[in-house]
């Protein structure tokens, strides 16, 4: 069973007396522990169709499936516990708060939902992301790289089933880019996790297994990857 699936998928924003269409009809099918990136030029309507399957925003029109359930009759109460119970969000300007260290930040995505062993579950996640040893820094002393491992730290202490990273290497240089791109893909390999990211790179798209091209609100491409690149070597420096 797939565990994302959107039908003729349509988003179109109004803009005074100009609607603004953002989705054209979108259908893509993303399957349980398939790691995906969603591509396209500024203004595809690649990041629109990411906020609708983290449950951020609602389509104007068609059908968006989460694990199977049809969302679109869902109050704003469900889609918040979705958010929180199923999906960890990582973002291109990492979103931490300045003035709590690595540890608090990754204790804050507990503030809402179970906190029971918050601080043992938010070290491991940190562990995860090899910055354990960072936990008492605040982002201030952090590298970009290390601030947007704790990002992904984040949104891993929930358990999620799904990751959706919206441009995570955007503001990166590229050991660190690629850094980031071995993490994910660890945890795809290891842990199982479903991987969705957003990117107008090309290269950090091929290090997925599967890329979905798209332009002007429609998907235009939809490609395997034989040999997805490996960022290995450089998470092991790292």
């Amino acid at each position: 069973m797939s565990i994302i699936e959107t039908r003729d998928l349509r988003k179109a924003y109004r803009l005074g007396a100009v609607e603004a269409r953002a989705l054209n009809g979108v259908s893509i099918s993303v399957e349980r522990g398939e790691m995906v990136s969603i591509v396209g030029p500024s203004g595809s309507g690649k990041s629109t169709l990411m906020n609708i399957i983290g449950c951020l925003d609602a389509p104007t029109s068609g059908s968006y499936l989460l694990e199977g359930e049809e969302t679109s009759g869902w109050g704003d109460g469900r889609l918040a516990g979705a958010r929180n119970r199923k999906i960890g969000f990582v973002f291109q300007t990492y979103n931490l708060l300045p003035r709590l260290t690595a540890l608090g930040n990754v204790e804050l995505a507990l503030l809402y939902g179970d906190r029971r062993n918050a601080r043992e579950r938010s070290l491991r996640a940190l562990d995860a992301v090899g910055l354990s040893h960072r936990s008492r820094h605040r982002p201030g002393e952090l590298s970009g790289g290390e601030q947007q491992r704790v990002a992904i730290a984040r949104a891993l202490v929930k358990s999620p089933t799904i990751v959706l990273a919206d441009e995570p290497t955007g503001a990166l240089d590229s050991r660190s880019s690629a850094e980031i791109m071995a993490i994910l893909q660890r945890l795809n390999r290891e842990e199982g996790l479903t991987v969705a990211l957003v990117t107008h790179e090309r290269e950090i798209a091929e290090h997925t297994r599967r890329i979905i091209s798209v332009r002007d609100g429609l998907i235009v491409g939809d490609e395997r990857v034989r040999s997805p690149r490996t960022a290995r070597t450089a998470e092991a420096e790292g």
